[in-house]
């Protein structure tokens, strides 16, 4: 089922209102076949893909929105709430299918969709059913875009990236997870709200599994450029390692914290994947904590694994990993994140 946009033709002739509206200025050349047209698919119509459709259309990161869910009520009710905000929002077409053929020639497509966990259901059969889900998405969304950059954001996202990977067929540079974009975000916050200062003049990263085995890099964390450590270190001023401990926690339970609270987190991965979105398509080359295929790097060689590292983020997709410096003691954790990852992929059988 094919659920478009909108249309110029009314009425049962077919008039075609822009052909009779209109009239074209004289001596005028056909449009230019260079193409600047932007597509994006968004995979899932739930809390977290709509939060990330609604962020795109505000931030007007796409010319055309492409929406694909197996709910067709579900998904013709999103795309005309959508629609009729039109005229709040940037010009976007947006059109919705039950079928793949709505994603053709996309140049970014996400993937939110995912099952839920049942109660008293072990993680090892949720991730079972995740995987066999993708088995069903990821094919035919490389088969009618084969040139677009994947990027997942279902959970287990490290998991289901390297699974992504695998089923598209796609080189390494094009399968992209969300990672830990948002725990980095996350974090950031945290340690602004520590020193009353703004979140955007933090650099600080998540790096690893999203996930329990995450990795907080304070070796590398500054604020407007000063190293923090190493200035605390200069200034001979006294910092507690147990507290720096308590910030990383609170990264990894505030996610749990907003589920408890109102039942599923929607508006921060929103943002976090439109930022994403936008450093790919518009070629902005920003640095993002993404999870990236990971062998080769800090020591990763235990097998095919994809985990957040800082990645610089471009057109083509992940264009480098960034060369940090990490501590001994954080290399070690990266390296133990990464076994947690390929234990459950091995398994999975994977």
């Amino acid at each position: 089922m094919q659920m478009n946009g909108s249309s110029s033709s009314f009425g049962p002739g077919g008039l075609d209102l822009a052909q009779s509206f209109f009239k074209p200025i004289q001596n005028g050349a056909p449009p230019s076949t260079t193409k600047c047209h932007t597509k994006i698919s968004v995979v899932g119509v739930g809390k977290v893909g709509m939060a990330t459709a609604q962020t795109i259309l505000t931030q007007n990161l796409a010319d055309e929105l492409a929406l694909l869910d197996a709910k067709p009520n579900m998904l013709r009710g999103e795309m005309l709430d959508l629609q009729h905000a039109a005229a709040f929002l940037p010009r976007t077409k947006i059109s919705a299918s039950a079928d793949y053929s709505v994603t053709v020639g996309s140049d970014l497509c996400i993937v939110t969709a995912g099952a839920r966990q049942k109660p008293g259901e072990s993680r090892l059969n949720l991730l079972q059913r995740n995987v066999a889900l993708l088995s069903d998405i990821i094919p035919p969304l490389a088969k009618n875009s084969p040139d677009s950059i994947l990027l997942i954001v279902s959970n287990p996202v490290d998991l289901l990236t390297y699974v992504s990977w695998k089923l598209s067929g796609f080189p390494s540079n094009r399968v992209i997870g969300s990672g830990t974009n948002l725990d980095s975000s996350r974090f950031r916050f945290l340690i602004a709200d520590h020193l009353d200062v703004n979140a955007q003049d933090v650099q600080a990263y998540i790096v690893g599994e999203h996930g329990d085995s995450s990795v907080a890099l304070w070796s590398s964390i500054s604020i407007g450029g000063v190293p923090v450590l190493s200035f605390l270190e200069k200034q001979q001023i006294a910092y507690e390692k147990q507290t720096l401990e308590n910030i990383h926690k609170e990264v990894i339970d505030s996610a749990y914290e907003v589920i408890n609270l109102k039942g599923y987190t929607s508006w921060a991965i929103g943002y976090s994947v439109a930022n994403l979105a936008r450093s790919l398509l518009r070629d902005q080359r920003k640095i993002h904590p993404v999870s990236v295929y990971a062998k080769g790097f800090y020591g990763i060689d235990g097998g095919d694994v994809f985990l957040s590292l800082p990645a610089h983020l471009g057109r083509g997709g992940v264009l480098g990993v960034t060369n940090i410096h990490l501590t001994d003691e954080e290399v070690e954790k990266l390296r133990k994140s990464a076994e947690t990852i390929l234990e459950v992929q091995n398994q999975l059988g994977l």
